[in-house]
């Protein structure tokens, strides 16, 4: 199955160069780009893509408010994209923004050509890019930096199970499925089946808006470390 992508970035030439890199992938098919948030949305209601690679800060309108026209459309337009926000090292508001709008991760845009391929990827496939090292610091520093806890998040939380909730808090440390399922002592497939509870439970969309809830609900404090010592 072919991936089709849109890339929205007011850089011609980043559009250009992530273009002929993703085109020349078997699997995958750019079918359209836009130079600001408005007109990424305008293609991306007309070409339907399956992963959105948004840039953050753009004229006319920015990636945060494009994510989410594009994620929370308006009655009567059924096509959500996945988003991939692209941004550099200095990260801001914006990303957290997007995660918590529903995009599914964030890469920087001098990750190696190899590391751009595998995101569009795992988005299409409907994970969250969360997995490197320095996303779980840059999300623990938005948390950090705007604490925004629910009045009582116990009421939320207290409809996981104990195991479910284990499991939120090793999402929310970055691991990954195989890393959870190590650490608990579970089968890979079981770890999925748990973390489909989790989000159904807690009306989350995706792995992305698991980690932001589980930092605002107080579960995992900003800046400690995973399992893994990473």
């Amino acid at each position: 199955m072919t991936i089709k992508v849109i890339i929205v970035d007011d850089q011609a030439m980043v559009r250009a160069g992530f273009a002929a890199l993703l085109a020349a992938q078997s699997d995958i098919d750019v079918v359209g780009d836009a130079p600001d948030g408005r007109q990424g949305v305008e293609v991306s209601r007309r070409t339907h893509p399956d992963v959105v690679l948004m840039d953050v800060r753009m004229p006319e309108m920015d990636g945060l408010e494009a994510a989410r026209q594009l994620l929370d459309p308006p009655t009567g337009v059924t096509h959500r994209p996945k988003v991939l926000m692209l941004t550099t090292f200095d990260v801001d508001d914006y990303v957290y923004e997007a995660l918590r709008a529903g995009a599914s991760g964030f890469l920087l845009k001098d990750a190696p050509p190899a590391d751009l391929i595998s995101a569009v990827r795992v988005v299409a496939a409907g994970e969250a890019l969360l997995a490197p090292s320095v996303t779980r610091r840059l999300i623990a520093d938005f948390a950090r930096q705007r604490p925004a806890p629910r009045k009582n998040p116990a009421l939320r939380l207290g409809g996981l199970t104990p195991r479910e909730t284990e499991v939120l808090e090793l999402i929310a440390r970055g691991l990954s499925n195989q890393e959870i399922a190590g650490s608990l002592i579970l089968a890979e497939q079981t770890v999925k089946t748990h973390i489909g509870r989790v989000l159904a439970k807690l009306g989350l969309r995706d792995r992305a808006q698991a980690v932001i809830y589980a930092y605002e609900s107080g579960l995992v404090a900003p800046g400690t470390s995973s399992p893994s010592g990473d």
